[in-house]
């Protein structure tokens, strides 16, 4: 299946249970989905700029992206109801290991001046919220065909039920949080 998949069977799970101090092997917190998205103003004056994204989205995650609308017009902003601004995917089982795997291993040590992830954008619930300045740093993204460097928001969604244990689990899997 998927190295990081085996490693926290085999090794996280037992390693939670006893540190998390859980009587339930079903009680471990778990990884159920990653969604990434991307969203920029600059779409309202261009709407290709939205099917770039959904490109870079798309070869990214393996799997079609979805276009994200404006919910509200707001005329300071010069935004009507429904046009086109970014694009997101949630990705969920085997391809969510996948992209969690390459992003610990391969993209977040290609950041400039990188010093570990804020311990901050946990939402209280041990969801974990990242953004990433460049979308270069993946390596599925061909430099050549970007037409401008943007940043995205990468949200990984765990079971657990609170701060501590979403964050023993991503630290269990190799996430590189500041000291």
């Amino acid at each position: 299946m998927n190295v990081l998949y085996d490693k926290y069977k085999k090794e996280v799970v037992p390693q939670l249970l006893k540190q998390l101090e859980l009587s339930n092997l079903h009680e471990v917190p778990r990884l159920e989905k990653v969604v990434l998205s991307i969203c920029t103003g600059e779409a309202v004056k261009n709407p290709k700029i939205v099917t770039n994204m959904v490109d870079e989205l798309t070869a990214l995650a393996g799997q079609k992206a979805t276009i994200t609308k404006a919910k509200k017009a707001i005329s300071n902003f010069k935004l009507r109801q429904g046009v086109p601004l970014g694009a997101m995917v949630t990705l969920r089982g085997d391809r969510a290991w996948v992209f969690l795997e390459k992003l610990i291993h391969f993209s977040l040590p290609r950041v400039r001046d990188f010093r570990g992830l804020s311990a901050k954008g946990f939402d209280g619930r041990g969801n974990y919220n990242m953004g990433v300045k460049e979308q270069i740093i993946f390596p599925e993204i061909d430099i050549e065909k970007v037409d401008m460097v943007r940043g995205m928001n990468i949200t990984v969604c765990t079971s657990s039920k609170n701060d501590d244990q979403g964050r023993a689990l991503l630290e269990a899997l190799g996430m590189p949080f500041r000291k």
